[in-house]
């Protein structure tokens, strides 16, 4: 692979994640809000990439619903012509194959490296994340070879997928022996305590040429789409037609799991997933025992360990402990933090509810 390649980067933010209702719905998903600081998780997901990657080698892809969210939370963080559009969800692994002709169609070579993250996670120590980057872009370089991010595991966690460790080949680097579903909780601390696995945080650092042969190895269902989809990349009816017809299929299913080609780098940096409410505990600083993520007040009198967002109004909390409490323009939420995955039946009950397509 040449030396001097270049790294681009890939934010895929085209979900729908529900688990952040009331305040994520589908007309403006978890990924455009602003939980953690004043810009929103995207905008801060892009600023990750500032001293790696310039502005014209930034690339966002998203669903044509999200076009304008994607500009607005975007502005001058992306090159003219930064974004991607798929004209509909197909998965990741469609969406990263089309996102490659793209790249190529604008210029890219096939020894240009792309580093592929998620546009919803947080990540405070961004010199580290920088540098464990700029390691997996000199691996992916030197050794022909995807590599993945591994986390390192705080606690059994059954949401997530594992990556358990090969061979080492440095200090943190080693080749992946296999890609794990997410387990049950029995598993994910029998994994913990071997101390044989990292999280699998769905970041992948490879050139494009490594991408392609893997695609062509190991789904070639998918990858006989990229000579049509290059073609087509200005053409958004065309594109669509023809977007239409490849399978449906995750990254990790199509290539990662199959491909005997991955290294994974341990990450040296901190993160979350904002897989729900309760998450803000882990990335927001504590007000007087609370996790106060917006307001524009409070006065907190005998009470602890209270999640609360509530853009624009002054909380009040009194002899109140351990809630979750969410307020906006249309929805008043409260619910004891321990079951904060139940956002997801409420969800589920306002499909069919007459409030349904308003509030979701």
């Amino acid at each position: 692979m040449a030396e001097n390649a270049n790294l681009y980067c890939l934010v895929m933010a085209g979900g729908r994640g529900t688990r952040f209702w009331p305040e994520s719905t589908s007309k403006k998903p978890k990924q455009y809000l602003n939980l953690v600081s004043d810009r929103s998780l995207l905008a801060d997901t892009i600023m990750r990439f500032s001293d790696l990657v310039p502005p014209e080698r930034r690339f966002i892809v998203t669903v044509k619903e999200q076009e304008k969210l994607v500009e607005k939370e975007s502005g001058e963080l992306i090159g003219r012509g930064g974004i991607i559009l798929e004209p509909s969800g197909r998965n990741t692994a469609p969406c990263i194959l089309l996102s490659i002709a793209t790249l190529l169609q604008k210029g890219a070579s096939s020894d240009d490296v792309i580093a592929v993250v998620p546009a919803d996670h947080v990540i405070l120590n961004v010199e580290a994340f920088r540098d464990v980057i700029g390691e997996a872009f000199e691996l992916a370089v030197t050794n022909d070879r995807i590599v993945t991010i591994g986390i390192p595991p705080t606690f059994p966690h059954t949401g997530h997928g594992y990556i358990q460790k090969g061979e080492s080949i440095r200090d943190g680097v080693y080749h992946v022996a296999r890609f794990k579903e997410k387990p049950d909780f029995e598993t994910a601390t029998s994994y913990l305590k071997s101390g044989d696995f990292f999280w699998n945080a769905g970041m992948f650092v490879g050139s494009i040429g490594v991408f392609l042969k893997e695609f062509e190895k190991h789904s070639p269902e998918i990858y006989r789409f990229i000579g049509d989809l290059k073609d087509n990349v200005e053409s958004f009816e065309a594109l669509s037609e023809i977007y239409e017809k490849i399978p449906k299929d995750s990254m990790d299913y199509a290539v990662m799991e199959k491909s005997d080609r991955v290294m994974v780098v341990g990450a040296r940096f901190d993160w979350n997933d904002l897989g729900s409410w309760d998450a803000l505990e882990a990335v927001i600083d504590k007000t007087d025992g609370n996790t106060i993520a917006s307001s524009s007040g409070e006065c907190i009198l005998n009470s602890s360990g209270n999640i609360v967002f509530a853009p624009g109004k002054f909380v009040t909390l009194v002899n109140v402990n351990d809630l979750i409490i969410v307020s906006n323009d249309k929805n008043l939420m409260a619910l004891p933090k321990k079951d904060s995955q139940k956002v997801r039946e409420v969800v589920e009950f306002l499909k069919d509810h007459e409030l349904g397509p308003e509030l979701l």
